[in-house]
């Protein structure tokens, strides 16, 4: 029996992700691989999110590679579109990924979690909850130990803590 794929359907509608915000988004490994545990392998995907960010005109605030999926803090001032920023991000990190590995399956699941940040909520706040996603994993005693979370704007003002 042939199965039919149906996308998730956005919470909100598409045009909520073409203003300026930031975003809080989860992406998950297909099938929950752990293949961020391989330094290169996320020194390739993180060489691709800049590239899907600069293209996309995201500012990647903070990031962390768990092993089977990727937290993301992304914002953006300009008539940015968060739906195409991670499209071509998945796009060029899976096909990097293949050629790297060798392995010809799908580097992601489909879609992904969004949350759009009010403007109450504070960005250090919601870059430092990324931050300690691997201490609350149980992967490493604090933040600053884990070698696969930063951002790709921010200077040392934004101290992981």
């Amino acid at each position: 029996m042939r199965h039919t794929f149906h996308r998730k359907h956005n919470r909100l509608p598409l045009d909520a992700y073409r203003h300026p915000s930031a975003y809080s988004i989860t992406t998950a490994v297909k099938g929950r691989r752990p293949v961020f545990r391989r330094a290169e392998i996320v020194a390739t995907c993180l060489e691709k999110l800049r590239e899907a960010a600069d293209k996309n005109d995201f500012e990647v605030v903070a990031y962390c590679f768990m092993p089977d999926h990727l937290h993301l803090l992304a914002r953006t001032v300009e008539n940015a579109d968060l739906v195409a920023f991670m499209r071509l991000f998945k796009q060029l990190s899976g096909y990097a990924y293949r050629q790297l590995t060798g392995d010809s399956g799908v580097l992601w699941q489909t879609s992904y979690y969004d949350h759009v940040l009010r403007q109450e909520e504070d960005l250090h706040d919601a870059a430092r909850y990324i931050w300690g996603n691997p201490v609350r994993a149980g992967l490493v005693e604090s933040a600053e130990e884990y070698s696969y979370s930063g951002s790709l704007t921010m200077g040392s003002e934004w101290a992981v803590e």
